[in-house]
């Protein structure tokens, strides 16, 4: 029989002061790897909380035979310990600091290159991950099993999304774990990236680490023994991989009260100039080239989908159209027919676009309330920091009642699950009815049916406006039927 590594026994489950888990139930023992897939990205992330010790367990118990023999050691060398020194976990939200040890970062930092100097490089920030255990890893293994090797000497403000997932990986792997928490993974990686996620799985099972990973059911990696799916009460079901086919669950996906959303989005009035166009732009840091010789044009009332691998300088383009990136004053940009660099305020470019990103919920003050950040989309500005008229109150009402928001709208959005900041962020970019709609992989850290519905949102935007939109996704089935052009990078 395997030994136990985990055991949840009848275990009544609070996570953030709600009832997670009704009577939760976990047996996991050694030479298993486990994907754990379910309808609620707040229950997935709540699960694994709760294996790490970091929920309110009212009733039953929780035991972790891994840490026995590692425990008694420490007690007996009488040394500070804990069952978490032979774990490491990564979350859906990074938090980097610079060198400063302060995280006080601002958006426009990741597009300036002297500012983001104030930031640790990969190399930097690898280098002072500290270990509780000696294990396998070294700094060279792991940069080169995370493909980290062109990065090294890159500040951390600079790095993609993908690419900071994986450096993400790689920090947990420095810890030397023998337990890996691991909470969706391969969101924000590109296809090729995800493909070989399978790979570096099972490079790390090699080296007996035992992986436990919040997963959808349609994407289950490689080098996964086993899943089970997750409900209100517990474990649902489970299954040994070679005989799961599928959660067989085919839920009808909730809808929002669209002729709500038709009252608050513009009119179909016909723009009288293209949002975006761009001849031959270059963008280069430190005599790297990001961006070389870019031509589009995006005409009025235009879908566009904006495609390439992780890396590839999709956030640098995005930074010229949202007036972030100083480099643009150099280049031959118009946006709504105006030529950056000719007088316009900053305030000017911003005001006709709506912009979503996910990185974007990390450069709030602490004291921004979910209202607060719908309100700041009528100022352009990170955080609420003026009065507001009735009118603009009444108004973030009904994007608050449109997206079910009302019981979180006076919670800080650092407190909010990340399917609550998408909304939020996406109620932010379209309060001010923009003309241009940019959406940078707005819906990631959503679960399997949040994503049907933000997806089927997107496409009820379009349909009910005139409103121009640049789409990115790595996701074919996460893209709007009305997304129609793809300009590849």
């Amino acid at each position: 029989m395997q030994n136990p590594l985990i055991q949840v026994q009848q275990a009544k489950v609070l996570f953030k002061g709600q009832q997670a888990f009704e009577s939760l139930d976990f047996n996991w023992s050694e030479g298993q790897h486990w994907a754990i897939i379910g309808d609620s990205g707040w229950k997935l992330t709540a699960f694994l909380e709760t294996l790490r010790g970091n929920t309110v367990v009212s009733s039953g118990e929780i035991l972790r035979p891994f840490a026995t023999d590692y425990n008694s050691l420490k007690t007996a060398q009488k040394e500070v310990h804990s069952f978490r020194d032979l774990m490491a976990y990564v979350s859906q939200k990074y938090e980097f600091r610079n060198r400063f040890n302060q995280q006080d970062f601002y958006f426009q930092q990741r597009f300036n290159s002297s500012e983001s100097e104030e930031t640790a490089t990969v190399s930097e920030f690898l280098k002072d991950v500290q270990a509780k255990v000696q294990g396998p890893w070294t700094l060279e293994k792991v940069i080169k099993l995370m493909r980290l090797e062109q990065l090294r000497d890159e500040s951390l403000l600079k790095l993609s999304n993908g690419e900071t997932r994986r450096l993400a990986l790689a920090a947990g792997l420095l810890r030397q774990p023998s337990i890996y928490l691991m909470d969706q993974p391969m969101t924000g990686l590109d296809v090729g990236s995800r493909t070989a996620f399978g790979e570096i799985l099972k490079e790390m099972i090699q080296e007996g680490i035992h992986v436990l990973l919040t997963a959808s059911a349609d994407e289950i990696p490689d080098g996964i023994s086993h899943i089970a799916q997750i409900n209100s009460e517990g474990i649902g079901q489970s299954w040994e991989r070679n005989v799961f086919h599928g959660s067989g669950q085919d839920v009808q996906i909730k809808s929002w009260d669209w002729d709500l959303l038709r009252s608050l989005l513009p009119s179909n009035s016909v723009q009288k100039f293209s949002p975006v166009k761009l001849e031959k732009v270059r963008i280069s840091y430190d005599g790297k080239s990001i961006l070389d010789a870019i031509d589009w044009e995006i005409k009025a009332g235009e879908r566009w989908l904006l495609k390439g691998p992780n890396g590839s300088g999709k956030s640098t383009l995005i930074s010229l159209l949202i007036g972030e990136n100083p480099q643009s004053y150099s280049q031959n940009i118009w946006l709504f027919g105006r030529k950056r660099g000719t007088g316009e305020s900053i305030w000017d470019v911003k005001r006709p676009t709506g912009f979503v990103a996910p990185e974007l919920s990390r450069y709030f003050p602490s004291n921004q309330t979910c209202r607060k950040v719908i309100l700041s989309g009528l100022f352009d500005t990170m955080g609420l920091f003026k009065k507001v008229t009735p009118d603009q109150e009444n108004l973030a009402q009904q994007w608050i009642q449109l997206f079910e928001l009302e019981n979180l709208a006076e919670l800080p959005l650092s407190r909010l699950s990340l399917e609550h900041q998408r909304w939020t962020l996406l109620a932010r970019a379209l309060i001010k009815k923009p003309d241009l709609l940019i959406l940078d992989e707005a819906s990631q850290g959503m679960d399997e049916l949040q994503r049907r519905l933000f997806k089927s949102t997107v496409q009820k935007i379009c349909e009910l406006s005139s409103v121009s939109l640049i789409y990115v996704s790595h996701y074919a089935e996460d893209i709007p039927e009305a997304v129609d052009l793809t300009y590849q990078l």
